[in-house]
């Protein structure tokens, strides 16, 4: 059961699943014409490195990887759903990533810095009060833009496909039978999924930028970048070391804000997305397995 708890973690993406284990990862796609269509792959040789087993260290690497599959999981599912055939990786893959993360540098963190060194500037607040200040802002931000995107039509499919992915994951860690009215009656929450991981983030880098206290615009801008790595590892330990202490009271209560944001990130899946879902485990499954032969 540990390593269920540990190991396995998937992402929605459009009209798919994309299922990640400790040495495979597995797309599965739902076609135009009603047919599911899998993509396997073996995961890169980082995640068998010391790199992986180092704390802190690890986060920040394994994360970038990460976010790569993750793009690379929404292109083949995009092209999966147009019947192109274009490849995106390599530079094209990292460049995208590079745009995608300096767009969200800049609204969930320059932003709100920018608001507090000016509520600081020109409102005459004193530093900590404007860093907090700051904090806030990027809160609200980060929670109103989840909630806003959830009403765009391919954004509730995508967030129906998050549901579907999360009971998956919650109906084989329960040891329960893999298939669509089985995996239904699950919790739409987990504790491990990429909602859990954003929040915390947010969460932490109030804290850490509230005690930086006074500091010139530039250096504020600067170092609410040149931290994110820090915090980033951070928040991937903190994130694993809640999921293997679930036993504890204390540890349910700290993951309580987490799992409430879910309900902006996940909708309630119909039969053909648990579908979807479970066939990209199932895949990813058999994959590790073949590996370990």
């Amino acid at each position: 059961m540990e390593d269920r708890i540990i190991t396995y973690g998937g992402q929605a993406v459009i009209e798919g699943v994309m299922m990640r284990g400790q040495k495979a990862f597995a797309i599965a796609m739902r076609a135009p014409d009603g047919n599911i269509v899998v993509h396997k792959e073996n995961l890169a040789a980082v995640y068998r490195s010391r790199i992986a087993k180092m704390p802190f260290l690890r986060g920040v690497i394994l994360l970038w990887d990460a976010l790569g599959l993750g793009i690379r999981a929404l292109t083949l599912s995009a092209n999966t759903q147009t019947g192109e055939d274009e490849k995106l990786e390599g530079p094209a893959l990292y460049l995208t990533l590079g745009i995608s993360l300096t767009i969200g540098i800049g609204l969930f963190f320059l932003l709100p810095a920018g608001i507090g060194g000016l509520a600081e500037k020109y409102l005459g607040w004193n530093a900590w009060l404007a860093n907090l200040l700051e904090g806030i802002v990027r809160l609200i931000l980060l929670v109103v833009y989840i909630w806003a995107i959830g009403f765009m039509p391919d954004i509730k499919r995508i967030f129906g496909y998050h549901g579907a992915e999360h009971k998956t994951i919650n109906a084989y860690e329960a040891g329960a039978e893999l298939t669509p009215e089985s995996v239904a009656k699950f919790s739409l929450e987990h504790p491990r999924c990429g909602t859990a991981f954003i929040l915390t983030l947010v969460l932490i880098s109030i804290l850490v930028f509230t005690a930086l206290g006074p500091l010139s615009m530039f250096w504020r801008l600067a170092s609410r970048v040149l931290l994110i790595p820090i915090l980033a590892g951070i928040s991937v330990e903190y994130i694993r070391w809640t999921a293997n202490h679930l036993d504890s009271p204390l540890v349910r209560f700290l993951i309580k804000p987490n799992l409430a944001l879910q309900a902006l990130t996940t909708r309630e899946p119909d039969a053909s997305m648990l579908e979807v879902a479970i066939e990209s485990f199932k895949t990813m499954r058999k994959a590790e397995q073949e590996l370990v032969l």
